[in-house]
């Protein structure tokens, strides 16, 4: 059996009017068990600041393993004059990446997916309206979607879900400002979401207080562990599982959308997204079109420093944020704590990042975005006076803010110590000072439900996370 939603996304290609969203090819077909956590009366319970499965209420769909799994669906025909109604995440409306249809990654599963309905002879026109009303009603039944005929609910009944990953258990902080979503996913291996809320309306800016208003970021895996292995990142040393189809990655705004309104989109969980690119492009593409309407600016990529990646981003992606992990200003240091550094030189990344900026300027001129320089702060290795000054020096022709992170000590797999605060500041003063280049220190939020960067890491008995955390969000993303 195959599953419903990739289908769903190609079978609308040929009808795809003007001005539409573009249809994308999405996920796999591989089943497992969609209920949240095993048995149908297992308690997540284990803490006070868990939520029951009856608080978060996912999807309630029973299914053999007969059934196919159904992955995300992104309708090509939904025009915008349909989307006059508040989005699911909060997005503003505005039009999708380019037209041109994407790159089939599965080419041969969706005329299967397709035989499906055809057999059944169902008229494709539905499409868009089951995709939409599935999305904005997670925890409907397939009975519940109104004005299918009967051959529709017949086929979706006997051979297709709504979701091909499920929610084991959500963790609240003390504070209530940061939600931690385990996710368990089609194959059984599990990974983290993270929602962060902020109140941009905190602190001075300019002298006057800030404008707007509470927002919530989600921090999103895109695989299941990750071949970089950064030596101060807990997931590195889980070494590589496997990718996240971008249906599986873009179930995680929705599970997340169940909990708070999504304004923001991080991709810095689990995993180098550039390393899952397909699924990166597809699943974001998703999530700007309808019903997310996540505006472009408000999604952003972090990387170690792909380069034949980078080198394509801003054609596939235009508007995207980018957050490079650079964490040293020199090639030894960096290859020092990130051994994937070797493959990508530091003069090259940093000429391939030159390039990304001028094409992307030149591509969106009336939006100036800067790249987001994602810093490690580790003591003795990397936070000295002299590698500020070096930093500075290498960023000094770039649009760029520079995010210093304080590291977070990952037990017995790590030979770092964190950085005292009296040197993070010196550091951000010289940046500033000499550089005159705009330097944040990164906010620690979640920490009492282990949600710190680098710290997310998935025990290889149980392939559950231990007590351990999830990348830190990227605040200033929220604060735009």
């Amino acid at each position: 059996m195959e599953g419903l939603i990739p289908y769903l996304l190609h079978s609308i290609k040929k009808q795809r009017p003007r001005n539409s969203y573009r249809s994308l090819s999405i996920g796999s077909s591989r089943s497992y068990h969609l209920l949240m956590g095993g048995d149908q009366g297992e308690s997540l319970n284990g803490s006070s600041h868990r939520r029951t499965r009856s608080e978060y209420q996912p999807p309630p769909l029973e299914f053999s393993e007969q059934r196919a799994s159904l992955d995300f669906l992104r309708s090509g025909s939904l025009r915008k004059r349909s989307l006059n109604s508040p989005s699911m995440t909060g997005g503003s409306k505005f039009d999708s990446y380019p037209r041109q249809m994407p790159s089939q990654v599965n080419n041969n599963k969706p005329n299967i997916r397709q035989a499906e309905f055809e057999k059944a002879g169902i008229n494709t026109h539905f499409i868009p309206f089951i995709w939409k009303y599935v999305i904005k009603n997670p925890n409907c039944e397939w009975d519940e979607i109104p004005d299918l005929p009967s051959a529709a609910y017949s086929l979706l009944r006997s051979k297709f879900k709504t979701f091909t990953s499920s929610v084991d258990s959500v963790i609240n902080s003390n504070d209530g400002v940061t939600t931690k979503l385990l996710v368990k996913l089609q194959n059984g291996a599990f990974v983290e979401a993270v929602i962060m809320r902020y109140d941009t309306r905190l602190g001075k800016y300019g002298g006057k207080p800030r404008p707007g208003g509470p927002r919530s970021t989600l921090c999103i895996s895109s695989q299941v562990g990750c071949k970089m292995g950064c030596k101060f990142c807990a997931t590195g040393s889980m070494g590589f599982k496997n990718n996240l189809s971008s249906g599986e990655i873009v179930e995680q705004l929705v599970h997340a959308s169940c909990l708070s309104q999504i304004r923001n989109v991080v991709f810095m969980g689990m995993g180098e997204p550039l390393n899952n690119y397909s699924a990166l492009v597809e699943a974001v593409r998703v999530m700007s079109g309808a019903p997310f309407q996540l505006s472009p600016k408000r999604i952003t990529v972090s990387t170690v420093g792909i380069i034949h990646a980078i080198n394509k981003l801003h054609k596939d992606l235009p508007g995207l944020n980018l957050a490079v992990s650079l964490h040293a200003p020199v090639q030894d240091v960096r290859c020092q704590i990130m051994p994937a550094a070797r493959a990508f030189p530091l003069e090259k990344l940093m000429d391939a990042l030159q390039v990304y900026q001028k094409n992307r300027q030149s591509l969106t001129s009336l939006i100036k975005q800067k790249i987001f320089i994602e810093y490690i702060m580790l003591d003795g290795v990397n936070d000295e006076e002299h590698h500020a000054h070096q930093l500075g020096k290498l960023l000094e022709t770039f649009d760029v803010v520079v995010n210093l992170i304080p590291f977070n000590p990952i037990g017995s797999l790590s030979q770092f110590r964190t950085s005292s605060e009296e040197k993070v500041l010196r550091f951000q003063k010289i940046l500033r000072g000499v550089n005159n280049i705009r330097t944040t220190i990164r906010k620690q939020m979640g920490q009492d439900i282990s949600g710190a960067c680098g710290q997310l890491v998935v025990n290889s008995l149980d392939e559950k996370p231990t007590n351990q955390g999830v990348t830190d969000i990227e605040d200033l993303v929220s604060r735009r």
